[in-house]
């Protein structure tokens, strides 16, 4: 899963002390042509053990899951010029990452933007040491990827959303525990 955490803030098993799951905000970044933009990462000590995930992260401070939002995709893209729309997705997950369990909310944003150009800004160490990339994607791309994309569906998803719009109300997704 994606190397997303705050330097400092989760414990070992991925929580923020006495909150439960971590929580998470992500980005399905759209450009005029409808490609989605996903980052690629591995685990930091085996570039082996990769996969695409969409830009997003862990909520710091007071912080909304807006605001979060829009903090990471500037971190991780360096792209500032984006609609931000209303949450999509709701995930659970549990994934092992860098020795760790993380265990976390992730609620899934709309965002559409004309930039398509990425540089990551602020990138923590552990994800120096574990983003490699990033691609914008077709639907049909990722329908026929071999890869490895999170959440799993994604190529479903996307194809719904681009088909049918924004749901009324924020879709929870299945639970993944890897």
């Amino acid at each position: 899963m994606p190397a997303e955490a705050p330097e400092g803030a989760p414990e070992a098993s991925g929580t923020v002390s006495g909150t439960g799951l971590r929580k998470v905000a992500r980005v399905v970044l759209l450009d005029p042509q409808d490609r989605i933009l996903l980052l690629h990462g591995h685990e930091p000590d085996d570039p082996s053990d990769d996969w695409w995930f969409t830009p997003g992260g862990g909520v710091e401070g007071d912080e909304t899951r807006e605001q979060a939002a829009l903090r990471e995709l500037v971190e991780e893209t360096g792209i500032t010029e984006v609609e931000l729309g209303p949450v999509l997705w709701r995930r659970t997950c549990s994934f092992p990452f860098a020795g760790r369990r993380w265990d976390q909310d992730e609620w899934y944003y709309l965002a559409r933007t004309t930039v398509t150009t990425t540089r990551a800004t602020a990138l923590t160490e552990l994800e120096r040491r574990s983003v490699v990339g990033a691609r914008w994607w077709t639907c049909q791309e990722l329908g026929r990827a071999h890869e490895t994309v999170y959440p799993t569906r994604l190529a479903e998803l996307l194809g719904r959303l681009l088909h049918e719009g924004p749901p009324a109300r924020p879709v929870t997704l299945d639970t993944e525990i890897v």
